[in-house]
């Protein structure tokens, strides 16, 4: 793989475009000085991979709800009510997700890790911060797969037109309003909420945010600190921690959905996609597909990453041998989930030995490319990598 030096922009410069996560709790920089090269055939390959993947996602959560396979896929019992509404009608629009995937920049088959479709992060750094870097060092920002921030807009007017074109949006338009909520204290959290919040204003909504302890429920609707009441919902925080920690609100939640009082975002059918074990169900269905490792419920007998279904940055994540001895592993607050286990592929290596996994968001389509730079196990501390087209 190749990389390219870059002039980083500078701490300042970075939060004076609201990007204040900038370094680690180890006083290092979490956004690298390089960007990773591709040729338009890798942008073009990630592309049609990602479509790919997404249609066959939507074919395996047809199987799951029709087969009654949520007990295999780790979700809670109490959210399966609101998944099949969520499901069974097409106004609950998938905003937008992130596709984990090994291979594409070294000469090697793209391979799917996983897909954060509820609550993906790092969107602010792959639709503004890269653009950024482009600029500060007199790069063509049009040599980047990247339209995330054009590609969400669109995808906000289909809240409206479904699967019409989006240019009837002001016709169909009829003032309903979205609130945006993220946890208070979370400058990341915030700051994506607040980008998505942007999006859907430029895409012509009415929009407000609230924190989430300030938003009011009950099951004539949703409510802002303000009792103004709103027809949409997005919050940046998982369903399955609703599920668990708030089991009340997913009662009234599913209530709200049920008399149609309010759509939230993302949709709670995101959680099968969400949940890894839907991937030992898209190896059953897929048996052949060129993008697929090996994933079962049970230990495989080759290197294996055993992952909870339900977790994040890595945590409570093991690397083990065809034997099931740990050759690596993180802690985490996940442990009790129930476990899922894939085959092991090698990421993309630069010359210091640093692994790079890319990630290309989709909304309604693949959109946009960039990368994280970390060890075997990529966790909190892994570094955001940009991109550019050679």
């Amino acid at each position: 793989m190749q990389l390219q030096d870059v002039t980083p922009l500078s701490n300042e410069e970075l939060e004076e475009i609201g990007f204040s996560w900038h370094t680690d709790t180890d006083g290092s920089k979490y956004v690298s000085d390089k960007l990773v090269e591709i040729s338009h055939k890798d942008a073009e390959n990630y592309y049609t991979a990602v479509n790919e993947l997404y249609d066959m996602f939507v074919e395996a959560a047809e199987y799951v709800i029709e087969n009654d396979l949520f007990f295999e896929l780790g979700i809670p019992f109490n959210l399966v009510d609101a998944i099949k509404k969520s499901w069974e009608n097409d106004v609950h629009w998938h905003i937008y997700g992130r596709f984990d995937l090994a291979g594409g920049i070294d000469g090697k088959p793209i391979k799917l890790i996983e897909f954060n479709a509820d609550t993906p992060t790092a969107l602010f750094e792959t639709a503004l911060l890269q653009w950024a870097l482009l600029k500060q060092n007199n790069l063509d920002e049009a040599q980047q797969f990247n339209n995330v921030y054009e590609a969400i807009s669109e995808n906000f007017k289909r809240l409206i037109t479904l699967f019409d074109e989006t240019e009837k949006f002001e016709e169909f338009y009829d003032g309903w309003k979205i609130l945006f909520s993220s946890i208070e204290g979370n400058d990341e959290e915030e700051a994506t909420t607040k980008l998505l919040q942007q999006i859907a204003t430029d895409a012509g909504f009415v929009t407000s945010f609230e924190y989430l302890q300030n938003v009011k429920f009950d099951e004539s609707g949703i409510y802002d600190a303000d009792e103004n009441k709103y027809e949409y919902w997005f919050k940046l925080y998982p369903w399955e921690d609703i599920a668990i920690d708030e089991p009340e609100l997913a009662t009234t939640l599913t209530s709200i959905m049920v008399n149609q009082e309010a759509i939230i975002l993302n949709p709670a059918y995101t959680l099968i996609f969400q949940s890894k074990g839907i991937m030992k169900i898209l190896c059953d269905l897929f048996p052949d597909s060129p993008y697929l490792l090996k994933t079962s419920f049970e230990p495989l007998d080759v290197k294996q990453v055993e992952k909870p279904v339900f977790g994040r940055e890595g945590a409570n994540t093991r690397v083990l041998d065809g034997n099931e001895e740990v050759i690596t592993q993180t802690e985490g607050p996940y442990g009790n989930y129930k476990k899922v286990y894939q085959e092991y592929v090698e990421f993309a290596k630069d010359s210091q030995g640093d692994k790079y996994q890319a990630g290309v968001f989709f909304a309604y389509e693949a959109c946009g490319l960039s990368f994280r730079k970390g060890g075997e196990i990529l966790d909190n501390m892994s570094k955001f990598v940009g991109h550019i087209i050679k």
